[in-house]
């Protein structure tokens, strides 16, 4: 459902734009007396109550577009600003309101030794917008039978990516109240990554904090190869890495899930998809192995049996092709029916490589409930270090 208050509707085709670079805002909607402003998401004190909101701190002054109609594109400047999430919003008469997000990537790679990937092409696959008149919205999940989406579309609900407010907002929140300093990438931005080792050697850990669901062959090879290296990995949400997407122009197309293709996501995340309910039932983790990462818990009072935080909607557990030293940190125990619960998990490789998986949704939306913050300060204390990470 979009929303039903007044709107401005436009987007930037790219899913990521670099410092003091030109970008190209396209409108979708007719307009009068229209400002643009931009601002850096995540440093609002608290989550927006609404779903077609976006909140944050401005790092521009207002601009005055005048009228608008459908198909106009404005040239703006992207200014030098740290690498974040950013949206411009727009303002119009009549109360209207829009939002055109973008992911402003770091000058180079490495910038900072933590690496933030936000779900971007997940993001367009769930978005609903009917492009062609139809009336079915132009994504696989209006029509079964359809296999593309358009990437750079306007998100429905006034500009707002699908579901920001549960999936992604809390985390980018925590991240700028914590003080965490990082480099925000897209998943453009991962795909021109040349290689698992240029990646390892600009960053320590990589964190998937959101619903990373759609990924291109690219990504999945470069993120194997990073983990093969001594890199560290953090997935804050569950059914990751799910779907092979190959991406042409701007149109991305769903192919086979990936265990289909011989390669199951547990291999490299710990833990695989294994059901959903469409969000009928949450649950609270509890601690299975609170020996086997001791760290994890520091700082609380957690052990084993102990209940915590809130997750479901869609989960993860542990599969044959996890791998072996893979340790069952904390379950859901049968949220979903007898036997079937999420799986919290933990590994590391020989070569260095530590790997944390919170198998349900999720981590990153719960994160300010505790004793969460504190799990994820001692998660950030452990992964985000150069030790061991190839290339350095």
């Amino acid at each position: 459902m979009d929303s039903k208050r007044p709107k401005v509707v436009a987007s930037f085709p790219r899913q990521s734009y670099g410092p003091g670079s030109k970008a190209r805002l396209i409108f979708v909607s007719k307009a009068k007396g229209v400002t643009l402003q931009f601002f850096r998401a995540g440093t609002e004190a608290k989550r927006p109550k609404a779903s077609d909101v976006m909140y944050g701190s401005s790092v521009s002054p207002r601009r005055r577009l005048g009228n608008v109609s459908p198909h106009r594109t404005v040239l703006v400047r992207v200014g030098n600003w740290p690498s974040g999430f950013y949206y411009a919003r727009l303002n119009a008469r009549g109360g209207r309101v829009g939002f055109a997000p973008f992911v402003l990537r770091p000058r180079r790679l490495g910038e900072h030794r933590v690496a933030v990937v936000l779900p971007t092409q997940t993001w367009q696959a769930y978005n609903f917008r009917d492009e062609d008149g139809d009336h079915v919205g132009d994504t696989w999940y209006a029509a079964w039978h359809r296999h593309t989406v358009r990437l750079g579309r306007a998100f429905l609900n006034r500009g707002v990516p699908p579901h920001y407010k549960y999936y992604d907002e809390p985390f980018l929140r925590w991240l700028e109240a914590t003080g965490k300093h990082v480099d925000y990438l897209s998943d453009a931005d991962l795909n021109r990554v040349s290689s698992g080792r240029e990646l390892a050697r600009a960053y320590a850990l990589v964190v998937f904090p959101g619903h990373h669901e759609y990924v291109t062959t690219h990504e999945y090879d470069v993120v194997t190869s990073f983990r093969n290296r001594g890199g560290n990995l953090m997935f804050l949400s569950a059914n990751n890495f799910f779907w092979q997407v190959r991406i042409h122009g701007d149109v991305m197309t769903k192919t086979l899930r990936w265990r289909d293709l011989g390669r199951p996501e547990a291999a490299l995340i710990g833990v695989q998809y294994r059901a959903n309910d469409r969000g009928t039932h949450r649950g609270r983790w509890q601690v299975r192995d609170a020996d086997g990462v001791p760290w994890l818990f520091a700082g609380t009072d957690l052990r084993k049996g102990s209940a915590f935080g809130t997750a479901g909607i869609e989960i993860d557990a542990r599969a044959p092709s996890s791998p072996r030293q893979t340790k069952l940190v904390a379950a859901i125990p049968n949220i979903f029916g007898p036997g079937v619960s999420a799986n919290m998990s933990y590994y590391e490789t020989r070569a260095g490589a530590k790997v944390f998986a919170a198998g349900a949704f999720s981590f990153a939306s719960a994160i300010w409930l505790k004793p969460l913050p504190q799990m994820a300060e001692n998660l950030w204390a452990r992964l985000a270090t150069d030790q061991d990470t190839g290339g350095h």
